[in-house]
Order: C-alpha cells, then structure tokens, then sequence
C-alpha cells in the first residue's frame, strides 16, 4: 500500500505540475501533505518533515548554487565567453568549426545556468553561420549538446549539485567521472549526429540577433579561460591530491581549498577581479551586476528545498525501507533504475531539475544498501533527467524559435540531440561502475 501511495503521490506532482501549471516548489508542498495524510503520519510530523527537509537540503546548497549565479554572470556580461569562442575558432579553423563550438559550450557551460548560456551562445552560432555560410542548426547542435551536458551532469550546476548531497557522493570525484562521461556524449550528440543536420537551411528568426561585444572591450583569453574554469582546476586538482597524498600539511590544504564552498568563493572573488575591477569596472557596478544574478536563481533554489522536504517525508514515514524492499527484489541494476525514474519524471514533466531531484528523493536514502558508488549514481540520474526534451520543455520551444524551425523539424534535431546526449551517458556510467566500485 505505501508503494502505491508514493507512485500516487509521484503523479500527483506530475499533474499540478504539467497539468496545472502550479509553481513547483507549492507543487513539492501539495505533494508532501498528501503522501504524509495518506500514510496517516501525524499532521505535526508532517510539517516537521517538511522543514527539516528543506533547511537540511539548502543548508550547503544556497552558497554554492547562489556563487555560481555569481561567476556565471561575471562570465556573460564581461565578455569572456564570446573571448573563448573567438580564441577556439581561430584554433581549431574553418575545418573543425564545430568542434571549436562544442568546446566552447562546454568550457562556458560550466560556471553559466543553462538558459543564460543558451541566449548568450546563440547569436555567436548565427554570427558564425553568417560568416561561415553553414546552416545554423549543423553548428548549433554541438554548442548546445556541451550545454546540456555540463547542466545535467557536472558540478557545481544546481541539480547535479543537489544530487551530490541526496547521494553522498564526493564533489571531486563526481565531476571527474562526469567528465570522462560527459566528453563522448557530447561528441556522440554534437559533431557525430549534426552531420545528418546539414539539410536544415532556415534563416535564424532576425528577432533574435545580439550585437557582439566589440573585441577591443573583451577581456583576454588567458584571463577568460581561467575565470571560467577555475572551480573545475580547483575540485579536479584538489582531488588528485587527496588520492595521492594520505597525511600532512598539504592534504588539510587540499581539503580545503576542495570544499565546494571555498571552491566556489575563491572563483567568484578571482572573477570580480580579472572580469571586473581589472577591466577598469568600479566595485558598485560590479557589485550590482551580482545582486542581479540572484534571480536566475531563486526559482532553482525552491525546487531544490521542495524535493528535500519530499525526501525527508520518505525517510520519516519508513517509506523509504520499503522501496529498499522492493528494489533487492527486482534486481534491477541501480544505475539503469536511477536513469529510467529520471527519465520517466523528464518525459512527463518536462524539467531536467525536478526529474533529477525526484529520482534523488526516492532513491538517495537507499544509496548505502545499493552497492554502487554514489557519483555514478549521480551521474546516471542526471543522464536520465536530460532524456527526450519535447513540448513541455522550456528549451524545446527556445531552439525551436531561435533556429525558425517546425515542431516537426525540432524533434527531429533538439529532442534527438537530447536523447543521445541520455542515452550515450546511461552508457558511459555502465561501463565505468565495472571499473569504480
């Protein structure tokens, strides 16, 4: 019976979610009340249930996800984004274009939320495509599959962020696996299938275009790249210490500075100086430019307390045992369960997010008894969340007006893009869990 009640209560945010359209997090809320009423907890344990979930879940999360708003503006408005692309198309030339995009999405794509990178890169795939005389859609397919997968799969983006806390996994060691995850991926879905795309000759909708930054107002390359990638430098390379260095000085210096707090301060503090101050900007309009950057986020925030208020009314009402229960006897491979409950909750809901964080509020108090390693876990899950993008997905309509395209046609590239982007990283967890146990 407590099965049946939580896959009521699963459709139950299904429903006023996709169906009503009611904010999410009051969905979450909605959600929590009826699953405790139905498994007749006490309406005080309930509410408790409830607070304890959100402040336990945001209690880390906040500061992460609120310095990654943070860097992520510094690199949109300061121009580093668009010095990376530049720098990565005279590189690679006019023969490797597509990779010189891709790169360039991955590179921007981890320190920006997904929406800002996606309107911030795509007046740089028409501007190419101009010059270029390539369809827009063959060069677009590869940027944004990168985009993509650093926001499903790679800290310190929101959801993966929040996942590495519901599976108590290490930060570290999860971005590094999604790394070597990620890279075929994003080839596979990128320069692999656009190559089928080059017959998609739409002009892009002339709405749309964005004058670039002029080059001399740039920021330089050294300066962008290492703005951008410093929280990857520091969580990889503070990682790598702790796997080679058992005691001493240098490992409580490692441990440190790998705290994904610390991370994330030192990256924004480095990026107000190199993308700021340096480039002759004055502290309050840097400043301002922050504040503002806090709300792209405050959405995010509220979705990721309501699944955590989900996930403690599990664990209270033992629900979470039974589940234990159910799944040893299934036996059903824990990465492939995670990746198909994600992309089940991505297909109706529509939100890479709330699929994510829905499959972590059942799945993350049995990570202990499940016998794989929890980053994989994470990284499975993120997989699934990203699975066939289509009608009720906010990006599926953002490409589709962006690239002038039919509904048709948008299948026929976004939601395919989106699929093997899951598919090929559902793949790439399995064959790394025969390796990382």
């Amino acid at each position: 019976m407590a099965l049946i009640i939580v896959l009521m209560s699963i459709l139950l945010l299904v429903l006023l979610v996709a169906g009503f359209r009611l904010n999410t997090f009051i969905a979450f809320l909605v959600v929590c009340l009826f699953m405790g009423l139905a498994l007749k907890m006490d309406i005080n344990t309930i509410t408790q249930s409830i607070t304890t979930g959100i402040g336990k879940t945001l209690g880390g999360l906040v500061t992460i996800i609120v310095f990654g708003s943070m860097l992520g503006k510094l690199v949109a408005e300061s121009g580093a984004a668009q010095r990376i692309a530049n720098g990565l198309m005279h590189l690679f030339g006019r023969k490797y274009i597509q990779w010189s995009l891709m790169l360039t999405g991955f590179i921007v794509g981890i320190p920006l939320f997904y929406n800002i990178g996606f309107v911030l890169m795509v007046p740089l795939i028409f501007t190419v495509a101009a010059r270029t005389k390539l369809p827009a859609v063959y060069l677009g397919i590869p940027m944004l599959a990168s985009l993509s997968v650093t926001h499903g799969y790679l800290p310190p983006h929101p959801s993966p962020t929040a996942l590495v806390g519901a599976f108590g996994a290490n930060m570290g060691m999860t971005l590094m696996y999604g790394m070597m995850v990620a890279i075929p991926a994003i080839i596979c879905a990128g320069p692999v299938f656009s190559r089928f795309l080059r017959g998609y000759q739409q002009e892009p909708a002339a709405l749309f275009h964005i004058a670039p930054i002029p080059d001399e107002q740039l920021p330089g390359m050294a300066e962008s790249l290492f703005a951008a990638l410093l929280p990857v430098i520091l969580l990889a390379g503070t990682t790598i210490v702790k796997l080679t260095v058992t005691e001493g000085p240098v490992l409580k210096i490692a441990d440190w500075l790998g705290d994904p707090i610390i991370v994330m301060l030192l990256a924004v503090l480095n990026g107000i100086y190199l993308l700021g101050l340096k480039r002759g900007l004055k502290m309050k309009a840097v400043m301002k430019s922050l504040d503002e950057s806090i709300k792209d986020v405050s959405p995010i925030i509220l979705i990721i307390g309501g699944s955590g208020a989900l996930t403690q009314m599990l664990m209270d009402s033992k629900v979470s045992d039974v589940i234990a229960q159910g799944m040893m006897s299934t036996h059903m491979n824990p990465l492939l369960l995670a990746w198909s409950l994600a992309a089940l909750v991505r297909v109706a809901v529509g939100s890479a997010t709330i699929a994510g964080l829905t499959t972590a509020a059942m799945l993350g108090p049995l990570v202990g008894t499940l016998g794989v390693n929890p980053s994989l876990m994470v990284l499975a899950t993120g997989a699934g969340s990203l699975m066939f993008s289509h009608v009720n997905d906010g990006g599926f309509w953002l490409f589709k007006e962006y690239f002038n395209l039919t509904v048709k046609d948008t299948f026929k590239t976004w939601s395919v893009m989106e699929t093997i982007v899951s598919v090929v990283g559902l793949i790439g967890c399995l064959i790394l869990s025969v390796f990382v146990h």
